[in-house]
């Protein structure tokens, strides 16, 4: 009787329009990226150079593990062993920054990270090829990879970014600038016809007599062997039949200001995945510090963030990232520590209350309030006011 009224009140907790989400969003999602973004990584100069920035900041971050403060996913892990997963070694196959930059670069190409538990240590999943099997009554089935290996749905976790329409996957940060990265892939591809001749003629060849197309092709195969395209030779055109050419465009490479065009959507794309353009220039500038700052407060940590919120969902404890060594940041936690020390000089909180939000361990003899010395009256008992009472009085 008692395990039906349990399973009665697990129903009647369950969400009731799960049923049709599942519906909506179908019953095998897979990456919603119809464009490979893999490409524009390995190719475009801005995008690698911004989201290996990302990245970089992103997996240079370690984690401190606090006490256990709900039952996760799963159980019976200990503290100093998540601790070794998350900061030193999360398989016996990769270091720490192996693992933390597979999981981030595929968060901002592909708009997922998925992790695999096997009980002892965790394994990146790559996103494009993982299939979240939707329940009509929980939320996950199972995951699916490359369609043949199925995971149980407490065997992973994963965090996304957002998307605006799907609730189970994330979408990339490239896909909001994807007409900036095809017209820079244009442009290096009009650069490299440019150059080889392909989309422009330099040399013509006249005749005044009619050539055959044999003629043509075999005054094409010998100029090929005598000026070769990639040792510096280009490709003719013939005009025959006593045809004369005539330049009627007078447009050269120069013209074209395709670096000032490069470098617009460059910075657009940097924007896009939340790189502020300057610190990608160098050089002295006083701004760089309050970008870079900026970088980390709106970029690097809600990243982190929500890789933070996945562990502690799964594990159950409770997760901080440690900023004390971003050199960005430090301006900030002088702010904390002034913060938090007039608290404690002030008899506002104890010096113990001051290390727990500052997330130190106590200390023996820290828990009573410290009392200002510099008040008027006793400082034992400031209620009673006016001057000390002096010796002999």
């Amino acid at each position: 009787m008692a395990l039906e009224k349990i399973r009665n009140w697990i129903i009647n907790k369950l969400n009731p329009a799960q049923s049709s989400i599942a519906y909506e969003e179908g019953t095998h999602i897979s990456t919603t990226q119809k464009i490979s973004y893999q490409q524009a990584f390995r190719e475009l100069d801005s995008v690698r150079r911004s989201v290996t920035m990302l990245v970089d900041a992103c997996s240079s971050l370690d984690y401190d593990i606090k006490d256990k403060v709900i039952d996760g996913v799963v159980n019976g892990v200990r503290q100093k062993t998540l601790n070794t997963l998350l900061n030193y070694r999360p398989n016996p196959y990769q270091s720490i920054q192996e693992f933390r930059q597979a999981i981030f670069l595929d968060f901002v190409l592909e708009g997922d990270a998925f992790i695999y538990w096997d009980g002892t240590f965790t394994y990146h999943l790559p996103a494009q090829n993982v299939q979240i099997i939707t329940d009509t009554k929980t939320f996950i089935n199972h995951y699916k990879y490359m369609g043949t290996v199925d995971f149980a749905e407490q065997d992973v976790f994963h965090f996304k970014d957002h998307h605006s329409q799907s609730i189970y996957r994330g979408t990339s940060r490239l896909e909001a600038c994807q007409n900036n990265i095809s017209v820079l892939q244009s442009m290096h591809e009009f650069q490299k016809n440019f150059f080889d001749n392909g989309a422009m003629f330099g040399v013509v060849l006249t005749s005044d007599n009619a050539l055959s197309q044999l003629a043509k092709e075999k005054t094409y195969e010998y100029w090929r062997q005598r000026y070769n395209v990639k040792g510096g030779g280009r490709k003719p055109i013939i005009l025959d039949n006593g045809l004369k050419p005539q330049n009627l465009n007078q447009t050269n490479y120069g013209d074209l200001d395709f670096d000032q065009a490069i470098t617009k959507h460059s910075e657009r794309i940097m924007s896009t995945v939340g790189v502020p353009p300057l610190l990608l220039q160098g050089g002295n500038n006083a701004n760089i510090s309050p970008n870079l700052r900026l970088f980390y407060l709106e970029t690097v940590l809600p990243i982190v963030k929500k890789y933070i919120s996945s562990v502690e969902r799964y594990f159950g404890y409770d997760v901080e990232a440690i900023t004390s060594n971003v050199s960005a940041l430090q301006p900030d936690l002088d702010q904390i520590a002034k913060y938090h020390s007039t608290l404690v000089n002030g008899g506002i909180i104890t010096p113990n209350e001051a290390r727990k939000e500052l997330r130190y361990d106590p200390k023996p003899d820290s828990d009573t309030l410290r009392i200002p010395a510099n008040i008027a009256g006793s400082a034992a008992d400031p209620s009673q006011g006016g001057r000390p009472k002096q010796t002999g009085e």
